[in-house]
Order: C-alpha cells, then sequence, then structure tokens
C-alpha cells in the first residue's frame, strides 16, 4: 500500500525525489508517549516498498505534553541514506522496509 498522498511532503535526497509522511494525528499509544513518533517515505514517481522510520521521540502532538523534536527534512534525509545504505530498495514492490532509530526513547509510565 503507498503513501497517503494528502499531507505527504516532497524531499530530495541526492539526486532522487522522494515523498515523506509523518502522522497528522498520534495513535493512542503515541498519544500517551507510550510508543514513540514513526514516518513514512516512498519513491515518488516508482513507488516501491514504503520506508517505515520508528524515532527516538515522543509525537509532537503527544496528549500529555512530552516535548518533542520535530521530524525535520534534514533528519528524513538522513534516514533514507542509512535506509539505502542498509538495503532498502524505495523502487521495487515488497513488504515494507522498517528502520528503527527509537535507541534512546523512554516511554512514559
Amino acid at each position: 500500500m503507498g503513501l497517503v498522498h494528502k499531507g505527504s511532503r516532497r524531499i530530495v535526497v541526492d539526486g532522487m525525489v522522494y515523498r515523506w509522511r509523518l502522522r497528522g494525528r498520534p495513535t493512542y499509544f503515541q498519544g500517551l508517549a507510550w510508543s514513540p513518533c514513526t514516518f513514512a517515505v516512498e519513491h515518488a514517481d516508482t513507488p516501491g516498498a514504503t520506508l517505515v522510520v520508528t524515532t527516538d521521540q515522543p509525537h509532537p502532538s503527544n496528549w500529555i505534553g512530552h516535548e518533542a523534536d520535530p521530524v525535520l527534512p534534514s533528519g528524513v534525509a538522513a534516514s533514507v541514506r542509512l535506509a539505502l545504505r542498509e538495503g532498502w530498495t524505495p523502487t521495487v514492490p515488497g513488504t515494507a522496509f522498517r528502520l528503527d532509530l527509537s535507541g534512546g526513547f523512554t516511554p512514559s509510565h
């Protein structure tokens, strides 16, 4: 399943065009800051396997007021580069490629 176009943003990483999207409203677990924020990336012209990145931050719109760094295009670009090094092939159909960067995340209690 491809990325929803509404709310997605365009980004160019090393000459390749991608689209990325952060879920506007947090999931229940993200809202309570029990699980970290995630975002998705796909190739803009030939979408194949979607990249799903799990960050080490709570969702910016969490319900309990935990401070969160915003997901910036520079962070998205760095995640794309890392995923490509780890074997993500964005134009080849397949299951989602998961990149887990949540090592420093501490869930709320």
